[in-house]
């Protein structure tokens, strides 16, 4: 005989798949921010001309570990909702946007590439975008979690942009680790 689950066993339920998800999300993106120098102890960043609205270096972690646990909430519920037929569809899709977000980085501050990185956080507004639009379809909450990400991605463009336009030989800004200087 199958019982149906109680409310207080479907929230331990829940509860497990987030103690899963919210260290793995986590995770990811500290190994992202650790693949490569960031922030002012990047010598290429320190260099660049940056928009007024650049926050202070200490912001950055903060608010991503905010939006990374808010991620992994939101994953977890997704993950929890078993019955749904969009569930599988919105996983992928998550995964999609958290590959973007976790690529930026090295992008951005080891590659020193400014429009690609434009583009990245564009792609990844749009598939975190969709990412919410199925969540919200399989539970609101899921997809309420997402929008301070989807407004810190938005700042991020912002930023990212202005760096472009303030920086438009960005890339040459300072020689890579690969590039040798020989004087004359």
């Amino acid at each position: 005989m199958r019982e149906i689950a109680s409310k207080g066993q479907l929230r331990l339920a829940l509860l497990r798949w987030a103690m899963v998800t919210v260290p793995m999300v986590l995770l990811l993106g500290f190994l992202s921010a650790r693949s490569v120098a960031v922030g002012s102890a990047n010598p290429w960043y320190a260099a660049l001309a940056k928009p007024e609205l650049t926050p202070p270096d200490w912001v950055f972690p903060i608010a991503w570990s905010i939006l990374y646990v808010l991620l992994g909430v939101a994953l977890a519920m997704i993950i929890h909702a078993r019955g749904s037929a969009l569930r599988m569809p919105a996983l992928v899709m998550f995964a999609v946007q958290l590959a973007l977000n976790l690529a930026w980085t090295p992008v951005f501050f080891g590659l020193h590439r400014v429009n690609a990185a434009l583009i990245l956080i564009v792609a990844m507004f749009a598939a975190a975008a969709a990412t919410a639009g199925l969540f919200g379809r399989i539970r609101g909450a899921a997809a309420a979690l997402m929008l301070p990400y989807l407004v810190w991605i938005c700042f991020a463009g912002y930023l990212t942009y202005s760096i472009g336009v303030l920086n438009p030989n960005a890339e040459t800004l300072v020689p890579g680790a690969s590039s040798t200087q020989i004087l004359n």
